[in-house]
Formats: C-alpha cells, structure tokens, sequence
C-alpha cells in the first residue's frame, strides 16, 4: 500500500511538471518555434479544431512561423484564432499561406515574461506541494487504521519529501533554462 501511494504521488509530480514544461513552451523568446501556436484552437466547421490539423506550421529564417492551411475556407478563421491568442502575434495572410514575423523583444517585455514564468514555476511547485500533502495523508489514514506502522509513517514521509525535493528541484531547472532563454538577445 506504501508503494502504492508513493507511486501515484511519483506520477502526479510527473504530471504537474509536464505540465509545467509544455505551460513555458507557450510562452515565447526571441526564437520561432512551431509550439507557440500549439494551444491555439480554429473553428472549423462548428468545431474547434487544434491549430496544427488546419495547417502545416514550419519556421523560416528563425524568427519567422510559416502555416501552409490546408482547406482555403478556413484561412479566415485561422487569422483570427491567431489575433484573438493571448500571444500579441500579428498574421500576414498571402493566398493559402500566413507568416508571422516575431518581433524582438525588448527588455521590458523579457522582465514580464520573465515574472509570468517565475509565476507558472511557482503554481507547480504549490501543485507538487499538494501532492505531497495528499501522500501523507493518505499515509497517516493507513497509520490511524493500524494497517501500517508509525516507523514506517515516518520512514515513507521521509521518502515523499525526498521525492518532492526532488521534483521541486526538476522545476526550478527548468525555470532557470527557459530564464535563460529569455535573456538572450
């Protein structure tokens, strides 16, 4: 049953940090990356439909997206899906094809995006946290019902701060590597 616990807390740690890593993707440098637009949603045909099943997006000279859309009637919709992002991008359409220039980022767009990300690090290393506190509670309920030991409450709380420790640890990698990201010019 320890193991158990220990287990699944491993593997919402896991998950709060994918999580984590796909939320810093979004958030863009300097670079084109094909990624940035992953979240954004066309409607096509009544639906809403991920970007990348209405068009091909690749990156040309490193600072500029190319989407080649497959269907013409929904060029439109692409556009404004793309305007309407929370990404200030602004869409270049020429025949069946859109290009978006990224501008460079100035430093005091970097300090924001630099505060947005110390943000995100921070909600994951809470969710990690709850994570934690969910495991030994979880641990203490088998404690109280006598089906484990107190030595081994306190040997498998050791272990789950030693896991979140080391999860907490993964997320501020991460945080320092998209910082770094950031900064470069």
């Amino acid at each position: 049953m320890i193991n158990d616990i220990q287990k699944d807390a491993d593997q919402r740690m896991d998950k709060t940090i994918e999580s984590f890593r796909s939320d810093l993707s979004k958030v863009r440098t300097g670079r084109a990356h094909p990624s940035l637009l992953e979240h954004i949603m066309v409607p096509y045909y009544g639906a809403d439909t991920p970007i990348s099943q209405v068009a091909s997006i690749s990156v040309q000279e490193g600072r500029t997206l190319v989407l080649q859309i497959f269907d013409k009637g929904a060029i439109k919709d692409t556009e404004k899906a793309i305007l309407k992002s929370d990404l200030g991008l602004t869409p270049n359409v020429a025949g069946q094809v859109i290009r978006i220039t990224l501008p460079p980022l100035n430093e005091e767009r970097r300090k924001e995006l630099i505060k947005v990300v110390r943000g995100e690090a921070e909600n994951a290393k809470v969710a990690v946290r709850n994570i934690r506190r969910d495991a030994n509670n979880s641990l203490k309920e088998l404690e109280k019902e006598k089906e484990i030991t107190e030595d081994d409450l306190r040997r498998s709380e050791e272990q789950i701060q030693k896991l979140t420790d080391a999860k907490i640890a993964r997320i501020d990698e991460l945080l320092e590597e998209k910082e770094t990201e950031l900064l470069e010019i």
